[in-house]
């Protein structure tokens, strides 16, 4: 194993532990801090750091060739992908939301499988992601079954959150496809700060500055989805991206939802049941599923195509 590939399992390892949590940041931080105001704040502000982290280091920024790419990475993934799941918090419980965006692994490898050149999936990764994916069909069917408004506004959440997962994994296969030249960190640099942005616009659009005041439980969790969830993870799927196929990237959807649904669950009182430890088991089978139908060649030889 390369040093390249090495270090793309730990930062794959990074997006596991520390997105798993980011479920529970959003959902406090939502107490206080309007939807959009939170995505645009959080991602303009790890853009702003990154960005200086960048200069002082000696990293160059994408130049205004680059910024037309970086433009539509930052609305698929952050805007649309971020976006939709900060919004969706409001109605869907921390731990159910990280279960539902479990389905990004389908959208990922579907979209990455029907392109010319993309990773064509045997039989058996098939039947990992239905098998994954079923997980995820009890966990939510009794929350999106319920009548009245309550009911509807779950459902209006998982919709809210399959349209994240289509961003995202649509995202994803665009920075597989077209590879940059640019150093990693500063290109998330600048696509942080267009995200920002856009966001900051439609939260000044929708007239959230004036809803907008902070608790130090708000503030704690706005800093931790800053620097953990933005500038860390982020950070480390971009590198993880880069070096591993899309196919195991995608996975760390299956492990973000054990981490949220415990969290939840201990810190904040989201409903824990036996249903949810059914689920879980079908999520986790998935997931070994399709690892082991993943070759060594196959893993070997993602880099190669990635960077080429």
């Amino acid at each position: 194993m390369t040093r390249e590939q090495k270090l793309a399992w730990a930062a794959w390892v990074t997006i596991c532990l520390v997105w798993g949590t980011t479920y529970l940041a959003i959902r406090v931080a939502l107490e206080t801090i309007p939807v959009f105001l939170l995505a645009g704040l959080r991602w303009t502000a790890a853009g702003l750091a990154l960005g200086a982290f960048s200069v002082v280091t000696g990293r160059r920024l994408p130049g205004p060739r680059m910024w037309g790419s970086l433009a539509l990475l930052a609305f698929l993934m952050n805007v649309v992908g971020n976006g939709f799941v900060v919004w969706a918090e409001q109605f869907v419980a921390s731990g159910l939301t990280a279960v539902v965006i479990a389905s990004v692994p389908f959208w990922s490898v579907g979209i990455e499988s029907s392109l010319k050149g993309g990773e064509r999936l045997q039989w058996r990764a098939l039947a990992g992601l239905a098998v994954g994916f079923a997980g995820i069909v009890v966990l939510v069917w009794p929350e999106i079954t319920m009548g009245g408004g309550e009911g509807r506004a779950v459902i209006g959440g998982v919709i809210a959150l399959q349209l994240a997962c289509l961003g995202w994994a649509l995202g994803t296969s665009y920075t597989k496809r077209h590879p940059s030249s640019a150093d990693p960190l500063a290109a998330s640099t600048v696509q942080m700060i267009f995200s920002g942005a856009m966001l900051l616009g439609i939260a000044t659009a929708n007239d959230e500055w004036s809803r907008l005041h902070f608790t130090p439980r708000t503030l704690g969790a706005m800093i931790y989805l800053t620097v953990a969830g933005s500038i860390v993870a982020y950070t480390a799927y971009v590198y993880a991206v880069k070096h591993l196929p899309i196919s195991t990237v995608s996975l760390y959807a299956y492990i973000n939802p054990l981490i949220a649904v415990a969290l939840g669950t201990l810190l904040l009182g989201e409903r824990f049941s036996f249903r949810i430890i059914i689920a879980a088991g079908l999520v986790l089978a998935g997931i070994a599923v399709v690892r082991g139908v993943q070759s060594p060649r196959a893993t070997a030889a993602a880099p190669r195509r990635t960077l080429r």
